[in-house]
């Protein structure tokens, strides 16, 4: 799914960095498919997923998280984000195993996602990928800020808040949990990962926040 191709980041960092989509095709398998994509979710959940949900609902860190899984009447796409790869290798499995028909994305490192399908028993079937930023480059942020922004692909989380939220962080104002829940928030269709971004808020703030400003 497009909205996920825009990640940025070195190997190390987007290598603990997954979203699995599920997507019903309008008018040819939608119908009936709410509660699966509910059952997605919940199975989501049991694997350890650090985020989801489909953007009309909001993410975890936006609504109460048992209205991102229970959804009743509801069709649509869902979304959850994980931190390993080893969790997802296992939804995978439990996805195939469950057959329902409804196609299933992996958003990921490419030689990541080969080895959660080899490892699941199947082929990927299609290729997606950004061919990066065009245009007045100079004017964007440094790499450390893209980072964090870029796991929102439709752009709600700010620079600024960014900023702001490393600021707060290196002031002793804020923890690193509390900062990347507050980026997480705007991020409505759930693809945001907070557990990378704290990791790329400590190393922001450890590097004394040099070109931040």
């Amino acid at each position: 799914m497009t909205h996920t191709n825009h990640r940025q980041g070195t190997i190390e960092s987007l290598r603990k960095d997954f979203v699995v989509f599920i997507y019903p095709a309008k008018d040819i398998n939608d119908e009936g498919a709410g509660p699966r994509v509910e059952q997605f979710l919940r199975m989501a959940h049991e694997h350890g997923m650090v985020n989801a949900g489909p953007a009309r609902t909001g993410d975890r860190f936006l609504v109460a998280p048992d209205r991102v899984v229970n959804r009743p009447g509801r069709t649509g796409s869902a979304y959850a984000v994980f931190d390993d790869k080893e969790k997802v290798t296992a939804l995978v499995k439990d996805l195939i195993r469950a057959d329902w028909g409804l196609s299933i994305v992996v958003s990921g490192l490419f030689d990541d996602v080969d080895d959660i399908c080899a490892e699941a028993g199947i082929k990927r079937h299609t290729v997606q990928c950004s061919l990066g930023i065009w245009g007045q480059v100079d004017r964007l942020p440094p790499e450390a800020i893209l980072d964090i922004a870029t796991m929102c692909g439709h752009g709600m989380v700010s620079f600024d808040l960014v900023r702001r939220m490393a600021r707060e962080i290196s002031q002793g104002r804020v923890s690193l949990e509390e900062a990347a829940r507050t980026l997480a928030r705007p991020c409505s269709c759930g693809i945001f990962n907070p557990k990378r971004a704290q990791e790329l808020l400590s190393e922001m703030v450890a590097g004394g926040l040099q070109g931040m400003s």
